[in-house]
Order: C-alpha cells, then sequence, then structure tokens
C-alpha cells in the first residue's frame, strides 16, 4: 500500500486517509440507508406481502424467506471483503463495492416491488441481500480503516442508531405511504441508493497500488480466523452470534406477535411495530451515546457488553410474558437499553481484537458473519419452536429460546483477557 495513501502520524495508528468533514455523516447517512431498505423490507414489506400472498403459511414462508437472504449474504460478503481488500482499482478499495452494491440491492427492491408470487419474493430478496451484502462489508470496514480506535466506538455507536432508527421509520413509512409494495419497497430502495452515491462521491479511499495474487483458497479462507490461535475474537464472535439470534428470533416474527398474540389487526399492527420500535430505538440512543463514550474514556469494553447482553434477555423475557401493548412496549423498550450499549461497545471491542487490521475488509466479513448467520440459522431454531404443541404458533418457546441464546451471548464474553 502507497506510503502517500496513508494518514500522518497519529496517536492510534490506523491504515486511514485523512477525510473531508462531510466524511463522517456521509458514513453515517450511507448506513443509515442500506439498514432502512433492508430492515424495512425484512421486517415490516415482506411479511406483509407474504400475509397478502399465503396467510395460512406466512411464518414458515416467512422463515424460508429470511433463510434465503441470509445464505446469499454470507455468500458473498467474505469473498468480496477478501477481493476488496487486494483490490488495485483506481476508484480505491472500497468505493466500487459501496457503488456496485448500491445499486444490485436497488433491482432486488425493485423485484420485490413487483413480485407477482412467493418464488418472486424469494429471488428478489436473494438479490436484494447480495446487494446489501457487498455495501455493507464496505462501510464496515471503513470503521476499522478510517476510525481511530479513540473515537471507534462512538461512531460504531451512530451505526448501531441508524440500524436501530431504520425499522421504526420503516414501519412508520410503510404504514405512511400508499398500501402499494412499489411504494413500501422503492422509496427505501431510493433513499439507500442516494445516500451510497453520496458516501461514493465523498470517500477518499484508500489506493492500493501493489498487487496480491487472488486464488481459490484464499477466498475460502476469507470465511476463516482459526478460532484456536485467536481465542478472544472467536469468544467475541460467539457473544455476537448469540445475541444476534436472540434478537432476530423475536424481531422477524414481531408484526406477527402483534397480529396473532396481541389480537390487533393489520393496520393497528404496522402502526404500533412503529410505535414499539421507536420505544426500544430512543432507548437504544440513550444507551449508546452514553456506554459508548463511557467505553472509549475507560477503555473497558466486556463488563458493558456482557451486561447489556443479560439486559437484553431480561427485556425479552418481560415482552414474553406480555398480554397487551403497554408490557410488550416496556419489554422491547428493555431490549433497547441493552442493545444500545451492547451494538456499538461490541463493535469496537471486535475491531479490536482482529488478527490482521490491514485486512479490514476479510476480518470485517467474518464478523459479520456473527449477525448473518442467525439469518440462516432462524427457520433451523424458531421453526420448531413455533411448533411445539402443535395449536398454532407457540411464541412462548421462541421467547425463552432467544432469553437462552442472549444469556449464553453474555456469558461468552468472560473468558476474553486482551480486551478489558
Amino acid at each position: 500500500m502507497s506510503d502517500t495513501d496513508l494518514t500522518a502520524a497519529t496517536s492510534v495508528a490506523f491504515p486511514g486517509r485523512k477525510q473531508s468533514p462531510l466524511f463522517l455523516p456521509t458514513l453515517v447517512l450511507a448506513y443509515l440507508g442500506a439498514a432502512l431498505a433492508a430492515l424495512s423490507a425484512g421486517f415490516v414489506s415482506i411479511p406483509l406481502r407474504l400475509a397478502a400472498l399465503a396467510p395460512e403459511h406466512k411464518s414458515q414462508l416467512l422463515s424460508l424467506t429470511v433463510a434465503a437472504g441470509g445464505i446469499v449474504i454470507m455468500v458473498v460478503s467474505a469473498p468480496l471483503g477478501r477481493i476488496s481488500d487486494v483490490s488495485t482499482a483506481r476508484a480505491g478499495m472500497r468505493r466500487p463495492f459501496i457503488l456496485g452494491g448500491a445499486v444490485v440491492s436497488t433491482l432486488g427492491m425493485l423485484v420485490l416491488a413487483f413480485a407477482p408470487g412467493v418464488p418472486a419474493i424469494l429471488l428478489g430478496w436473494a438479490i436484494a441481500q447480495a446487494g446489501f451484502g457487498a455495501t455493507t462489508m464496505a462501510l464496515n470496514a471503513l470503521l476499522a480503516e478510517q476510525i481511530p480506535s479513540t473515537i471507534r466506538a462512538r461512531v460504531a455507536a451512530a451505526f448501531g442508531m441508524s440500524t436501530g432508527l431504520a425499522p421504526a421509520v420503516g414501519s412508520w413509512l410503510v404504514g405512511a405511504l400508499p398500501g402499494d409494495p412499489a411504494y413500501w419497497f422503492g422509496v427505501p430502495a431510493a433513499f439507500a441508493l442516494a445516500a451510497n452515491v453520496a458516501m461514493f462521491a465523498v470517500l477518499r479511499d484508500i489506493v492500493r497500488t501493489e498487487p496480491v495474487a487472488l486464488s481459490r483458497r484464499s477466498l475460502l479462507g476469507s470465511y476463516w480466523i482459526n478460532p484456536v490461535r485467536h481465542r478472544d475474537f472467536a469468544w467475541a464472535w460467539v457473544c455476537r452470534l448469540l445475541v444476534t439470534l436472540a434478537l432476530v428470533s423475536v424481531a422477524t416474527y414481531l408484526l406477527y406477535l402483534l397480529t396473532d398474540r396481541l389480537g390487533l389487526s393489520e393496520a393497528e399492527a404496522t402502526r404500533a411495530q412503529g410505535a414499539v420500535i421507536g420505544a426500544m430505538f430512543a432507548a437504544s440512543v440513550v444507551t449508546s451515546v452514553l456506554f459508548s463514550w463511557l467505553s472509549d474514556r475507560t477503555g473497558r469494553r466486556k463488563p458493558i457488553v456482557y451486561s447489556s447482553a443479560l439486559c437484553t434477555a431480561f427485556g425479552l423475557l418481560v415482552t414474553m410474558f406480555a398480554h397487551d401493548l403497554t408490557v410488550f412496549t416496556v419489554g422491547v423498550t428493555l431490549v433497547g437499553i441493552g442493545q444500545g450499549a451492547f451494538a456499538c461497545v461490541d463493535v469496537a471491542m471486535m475491531t479490536e481484537l482482529l488478527p490482521d487490521s490491514s485486512d479490514a475488509g476479510t476480518g470485517l466479513a467474518v464478523i459479520a458473519l456473527s449477525y448473518q448467520l442467525p439469518q440462516l440459522l432462524l427457520p433451523v431454531v424458531a421453526t420448531p419452536l413455533l411448533a411445539i404443541g402443535g395449536s398454532g404458533p407457540n411464541y412462548t418457546a421462541l421467547f425463552l429460546g432467544s432469553v437462552l441464546a442472549a444469556v449464553l451471548g453474555g456469558l461468552a464474553v468472560l473468558p476474553i483477557k486482551s480486551v478489558r
């Protein structure tokens, strides 16, 4: 990598370039755009479409759709991370993937918007997830490359707030837009495309001038960081996998929980979902800002990560016993309190545990697997839990499984030694 492409010496070494004042706000906006398009589709628009197309099998089809998208994003993210790491493109290492991924995800969202049936929804979601995988891989790599560790938790907090804000805005947006899937999928996709085009224009990317051989073996190796040699990273990876699985297991079925468990109509549930996720987001903002600052200031990551995972488990437990919207909202708010702190500090901790920060795309892609795998594991875990009893979806069993996953995820942080 050319010396002229590296930043001037700072108190914390990282392989970035000097950026314009627009870089940070545009980076957060790009991440928000990708999250809004992906999460509004996955948590709101696709469930609504499946409920209309196949109401008797909506839960099973939603699990299948989520799993298909999870497989695609897992297949593309790690190899693209490795290809990005060694890219000698004149546009830079990450910029082509930011723009290309945004274009591909927009095409997938258009397929979803005009899908005549379930097979087309599966196809559209697979295309969209491939694009989102490329874009988020590149944006996450910038966190390790362009952001010093002294402010990394706070920037990760902004990423986390974007992810938290996206479902709330998406639910509100879908409820406010005309009842036409073209609007449900098209409007978030247009925002995501515009935001990532802006990121492409603003980013002063690292340009690699020394070519690196790329083999099939190195591409396959992009899925792997040796857990024996890098035990601390492996424990952090397991923590994120389990806590994310707990959250995804409940969040994916949130709309159906409101209709089937609390008895709301679809229109009421769509509006209530926006309010519930809004409460969760508001709580997560407070803890995200507070604990990202506290973690950066003290240098301590572990206590915040495991205590926030346990808070998430407690919130899921409260939600499990809820039989009205008020208690349900309280439980989800407690989940938001835990997730706000967890999301920002856990990301900062994992970037500090990467074996080699110069291969940020590969390392961040492996990290990404820890929150992509839950989409693939969801039907394996959720379908048998929901089927217990045989008299309709058993959401209590689903919640119990999610609580257990969150608790085990928090405990997985305790053996880590190289980060405080």
